[in-house]
């Protein structure tokens, strides 16, 4: 099933679940530690993944193995690409 901005936020959470089981299920013991710190991008319904140093390259590799999304973005070895943590006091 694709998701789009017009999806529904459980259609959303249905999509970024299976990005993240396929994370978890395939990519994390083919790329762990060889790949930790980078980008990949997730194709859940394909199991597609492609790497990058950033979410721009990881998508622009992934286009150019003709594929189009959408994509769930992870760092390697992390289960969020970015994490916004507050200063320490």
């Amino acid at each position: 099933m694709q998701v789009s901005p017009q999806s529904s936020s459980q259609e959303i959470s249905r999509f970024v679940e299976r990005a993240k089981q396929t994370y978890d299920d395939k990519l994390a013991v083919k790329l762990e530690p060889e790949h930790t710190g980078e980008i990949v991008a997730i194709e859940p319904d394909s199991g597609a993944y492609f790497l990058g140093n950033d979410e721009i390259e990881a998508a622009d590799n992934a286009r150019a193995a003709g594929h189009h999304g959408p994509f769930y973005f992870l760092r390697v070895g992390s289960r969020y690409a970015h994490r916004l943590m507050t200063p320490r006091r």
